[in-house]
């Protein structure tokens, strides 16, 4: 069988990281001085270079103060690891793919998807938003002691939510989705859908006096004294977009943000059921793959140059 982490080169892995993460040049990842000097190379990763600084005296090496720093796997595997997140395989696939042992795969993927998420900058939303909520099914997978901790069974089939909204005790969280038309998506898991809990993230990142479109869910109706321009169109009368304006546009919906949806079920399918705790990462991960606007190959320069910026 062919081994694929054989056919790429570690001291390519390095030249990228190094590329992406000082396009002018090393500089000091602790003072951030440009006056440092090469001390040759890592003892177990030949093509990891060491510096020190001239300025502050310290030491440091490519990887430092990134997620891959401290870690046994070579940056080949952690690079391919990424790659394959990107085309959204399953941590079993991943394991697979790179042979790997499921659970080193998988603490590999947290990892990476936790550094993406610290890294990723919230968008800030303007022009026309529409927003919109959806229910995941999410309990406490690899958790067993917050199963017996809710008082019931675990279930050794796939868990079935509740009809209708959920909540996140009812192991069926809602998700709020906020896209600007023809720009950036936020997602956020909410413990409950209430305008308590949906206020500080429309504040955090929508511009006041955004022109708001969503449907006629009581939720959102305190929008305007939020500060915000206010347009719902009714679903339980059957309608799904409006003209307003008599301009044969019609431009009261919600379809952008309902198809997202359909874009992020498919996305969670391959992972067969995600944890309540775990979900959030995955929704960040999927917020940054959406926004970055590529796909396949041209993904990971996004991926690996956020990691390590």
């Amino acid at each position: 069988m062919l081994n694929i982490l054989n056919l790429i080169d570690d001291a390519k892995c390095f030249e990228v990281v190094r590329t992406l993460r000082w396009p002018e040049g090393p500089r000091c990842v602790h003072c951030d001085s440009a006056v440092v000097s090469k001390q040759g190379r890592d003892t177990t990763q030949p093509q990891r270079q060491k510096y020190r600084c001239s300025d502050c005296g310290r030491w440091f090496d490519d990887l430092t103060g990134t997620v891959f720093a401290g870690h046994h796997q070579p940056l080949r595997t952690w690079v391919l690891c990424l790659y394959f997140m990107g085309l959204n395989l399953s941590n079993r696939q991943v394991s697979h793919e790179l042979g790997l042992h499921k659970d080193d795969a998988q603490r590999m993927t947290e990892q990476l998807r936790a550094g993406i998420d610290s890294q990723q900058v919230l968008p800030e939303l303007s022009g026309e938003v529409e927003a919109d909520e959806v229910y995941v099914v999410a309990g406490h997978k690899g958790h067993p002691e917050a199963v017996r901790q809710q008082g019931r069974q675990g279930r050794r089939r796939r868990l079935k939510g509740a009809r209708g909204r959920g909540t996140l005790a009812k192991e069926k969280p809602p998700i709020l989705g906020l896209i600007q038309r023809g720009g950036e998506v936020v997602f956020r898991m909410l413990e409950n859908v209430q305008q308590k809990t949906i206020e500080p993230l429309i504040r955090a990142t929508v511009t006041k006096g955004t022109r708001f479109y969503t449907d006629e869910y009581d939720i959102y109706v305190r929008l305007p004294a939020w500060g915000y321009d206010h347009h719902t169109v009714c679903h339980s009368r059957g309608e799904y977009a409006r003209d307003e304006d008599g301009d044969g546009f019609h431009e009261i919906h919600v379809n952008t943000i309902e198809g997202v949806w359909s874009l992020l079920r498919s996305w969670l399918r391959p992972h067969r059921g995600i944890s309540q705790e775990h979900l959030p990462l995955y929704l960040s991960f999927f917020q940054f793959v959406h926004n970055a606007r590529v796909r396949g190959k041209g993904l990971l320069p996004a991926l690996l140059g956020t990691l390590v910026a």
